[in-house]
């Protein structure tokens, strides 16, 4: 039976992540960070990926990791969500090191990579769309073969690009590729058109290059849904925070019965994007058979529930929350850039009609 309940372990470590972020990644001061320069910021990689060791959740002991589950990198991506901190965890610590973690433990070069994704050392990006949902790969491997891919998200932030072709995977040394960003929805998840020429470390052959990026984008995908829950929660604490301070007609307008129905709708919505968030996260620690079936699960709901409480967030802060220097416009950049990462709702929907064995959506009955 699945235990959604947070284990006394991961309460520790969200309560850690979370006086870091407050204490390094405030959301009141992201506009002005967005405004004036890059938002990303080092010094919190650092501290979050090495000095906590969060970079290293999903990599085993042995290979220089803190042998934790995704269970815990859930955690820390629902803070991350909250703060919308502006950091390559899930491109780098999820997807590429998921994707790394699929090869042949005998490789050398990979199991050196790791070790220093892991203590937060260098960044590692898969070089594939944003976009690119679980199964969806470009081509038969996530290829880049034409030379350029667009939309990759984090690779202006990349020490090393995983770059799928159509024999096998390689490792490319970011200085070798071109890197040119792009201007992105999301401002504090940078996207870059990456062009790479031939060379690079080899890590894998065809077919198990397939293998090792659709278990990147399975457990990414999977991932992403407790991101979208951090932003989800955020929008609704702050928005009953905002409803109970702000007055009119001498009363708090969150004693309006108009607005309590809302609110308390999207708490609702938001209890149920807890429940599928976890339990996508479970089904990848355990490396459940229904993985598969609860990533679509929580991707289809938490990515509905992300933008609808960012846009109640808006809407309810009123002339405040239409303004460039609240960031509730930030987060709901992060919702929608987030709709469609890593497999849109359409692209999840077709993967739980495929594995429960229902018309696709749209299709003839």
């Amino acid at each position: 039976m699945t235990d959604l309940l947070y284990t006394e372990e991961e309460n520790d470590l969200r309560a850690a992540v979370r006086s870091l972020l407050a204490d390094r990644a405030d959301p009141a001061a992201l506009p002005g960070r967005v405004e004036e320069s890059s938002p990303y910021d080092p010094a919190l990689w650092q501290a979050l990926a090495a000095d906590m060791g969060a970079a290293g959740l999903l990599v085993p002991e042995k290979l220089g990791g803190q042998g934790a589950t995704h269970r815990e990198a859930a955690v820390v991506l629902e803070e991350l969500g909250r703060a919308v901190a502006p950091v390559p965890y899930l491109t780098s610590s999820v997807v590429a090191t998921e994707t790394l973690l699929a090869l042949d433990a005998g490789d050398s070069y990979a199991r050196d990579l790791l070790a220093e994704l892991a203590t937060g050392r260098k960044v590692a990006v898969l070089a594939v769309p944003l976009a690119a949902g679980p199964g969806d790969e470009p081509g038969a491997t996530g290829t880049v073969s034409a030379g350029s891919v667009s939309a990759v998200a984090d690779a202006v932030r990349a020490n090393v690009l995983l770059v799928p072709r159509p024999d096998g995977l390689y490792a490319v040394d970011a200085a070798e590729a071109e890197v040119v960003p792009q201007t992105p929805l999301d401002l504090t998840r940078p996207l870059a058109t990456v062009t790479v020429a031939d060379g690079g470390s080899r890590l894998a052959d065809a077919a198990a290059a397939r293998a090792a990026v659709r278990r990147g984008l399975l457990a990414g995908a999977g991932l992403l849904a407790s991101e979208q829950l951090g932003v989800a929660e955020w929008c609704l604490e702050e928005t009953v925070r905002h409803t109970r301070e702000r007055h009119q007609f001498n009363r708090p307008v969150g004693s309006f019965q108009a607005l309590k129905h809302r609110m308390a709708k999207l708490w609702l919505d938001v209890a149920g994007a807890r429940a599928a968030a976890r339990s996508a996260a479970d089904a990848l620690a355990t490396g459940s058979p229904d993985a598969p079936l609860a990533v679509a699960v929580a991707q289809v709901y938490c990515s509905r529930v992300a933008v609808r409480a960012a846009e109640e967030c808006v809407q309810l802060h009123g002339g405040i929350g239409m303004t460039w220097e609240h960031p509730a416009h930030l987060f709901l950049k992060r919702a929608k850039a987030d709709q469609i990462a890593l497999g849109s709702a359409g692209h999840h929907k077709r993967t739980l009609a495929e594995l429960v064995d229902l018309p696709a959506p749209g299709a003839a009955r």
